[in-house]
């Protein structure tokens, strides 16, 4: 988590993480990966203040049948990314750089008002 310091204080900034798993058993271990990963957005924009893991298992596709939906919250702004993939890592994955890129342009936008 990332740590800001203001008037030589340090402060962690804690993004809440919401996790829900649809039409699937509990996976102790896929949550831990999903809740991992997204910490990764705070290297890219300081400042996501929450974030929501949405893991679906889609039993009419025989490939892709592992869905990851994320949604980061940041000031005034959300961002959404939808995926599927043959495993939730690599949906996860697919959605964390999703959100990484348009953290980034938005950054950049943010950066030139």
């Amino acid at each position: 988590m990332g740590k800001q310091h203001l008037n030589g204080h340090t402060h962690e900034n804690k993004m809440r993480v919401q996790f829900t798993l649809r039409h699937a058993k509990s996976h102790p271990e896929i949550e831990r990966y999903a809740r991992e990963a997204v910490l990764e957005l705070d290297k890219y924009y300081n400042g996501v203040t929450d974030c929501h893991i949405i893991l679906d298992h889609q039993k009419h596709d025989a490939v892709t049948n592992k869905r990851a939906e994320i949604t980061a919250h940041v000031h005034n702004h959300t961002f959404v990314s939808k995926q599927a993939a043959p495993t939730y890592q690599q949906a996860i994955d697919l959605c964390v750089e999703h959100i990484c890129r348009q953290l980034q342009k938005h950054k950049e936008k943010i950066r030139h008002l």
